[in-house]
């Protein structure tokens, strides 16, 4: 990769969070966990020099690759030449199939959170399998999570710390916002650590690789998502002051003392201490 990178003299940015995985167990152990098939609809964010695309292309039957380094979508034209026209159009108009029709591919030269902001596609019939850029890994898993037709499946590689994040369960110090936004709709079934070594150019932290499964039943009615993210939002809005007294910014504090009763939530409880269950309960009594 460093080869690569000085024979086109570009120089990684920082800000965009550009560190590529290079190991090749640890992208298949990624391709893996995604469970493809050639009927699966592929979504990768933040290909870099692609190696991930390329395993991605020999499983899926569609990719739609999302690059916002405009030095970096030259490259994987490049590489991907005999498999993608010349995208001259923003939306990255054009698709090409691989080997034997096995794969239909699209690169997409965009800003992949502002992207998904304003698509309008379907989703419930992709999966998102990528190693998201650290800069904007949470925002766009809580944007896919919040679309009434997410993913169905997330396989994504982000800082360890954002990994133990979305796993983690109440009472956990990685317990929060996050935590219950990703898993109102998702549950987490497993994931994996990888070096820093396994990146270039190696990050100051380790990175975790999370598979995330679209829940078959919904927790809550879409109608009350927003109310869900109000509540979420306002208890953790200091972690260490008791969820009754934040919440009573918001409604009234006999309407919350007669919630928390009902739902046996004792009044001097904190967020962190409450389960995704509760918070579930507590959004349908108090919409």
């Amino acid at each position: 990769m460093r080869e690569l990178l000085a024979a086109r003299g570009i120089q990684l940015t920082k800000s965009l969070g550009q560190n590529f995985l290079h190991d090749a167990h640890q992208l298949r152990r990624i391709v893996a966990a995604a469970e493809l098939s050639d009927r699966d609809k592929v979504l990768e964010i933040g290909p870099g020099l692609g190696p991930l695309t390329q395993l991605l292309l020999d499983e899926a039957g569609e990719l739609l690759a999302i690059e916002k380094d405009a030095r970096l979508v030259d490259f994987l034209r490049e590489r991907f030449k005999s498999l993608t026209p010349a995208l001259s159009h923003p939306m990255g108009e054009g698709v090409r199939r691989t080997g034997e029709g096995k794969c239909a591919f699209s690169l997409l030269h965009a800003d992949a959170l502002e992207f998904l902001k304003h698509e309008s596609r379907d989703w419930s019939d992709w999966k998102l399998v990528a190693n998201l850029p650290y800069s904007v890994a949470s925002p766009i898993l809580v944007e896919l999570a919040q679309s009434p037709r997410r993913p169905e499946r997330m396989v994504v590689t982000l800082q360890l710390e954002v990994a133990r994040r979305l796993m983690a369960g109440p009472g956990q110090k990685d317990y929060g916002v996050l935590t219950l936004l990703v898993q109102l709709e998702y549950e987490p079934r497993e994931w994996f650590k990888i070096p820093a070594g396994c990146f270039f150019p190696a990050p100051d932290v380790d990175s975790g690789c999370v598979v995330l499964v679209r829940r078959q039943t919904p927790l809550l009615p879409e109608n009350q998502h927003a109310q869900f993210v109000k509540i979420v939002k306002r208890a953790f809005s200091e972690r260490r002051k008791i969820m009754l007294k934040l919440l009573k910014q918001d409604w009234p504090v006999e309407k919350l003392e007669a919630a928390f009763a009902a739902l046996k939530v004792p009044a001097q409880e904190r967020a962190e201490k409450l389960s995704l269950e509760k918070f579930v309960k507590l959004t349908s009594v108090l919409k």
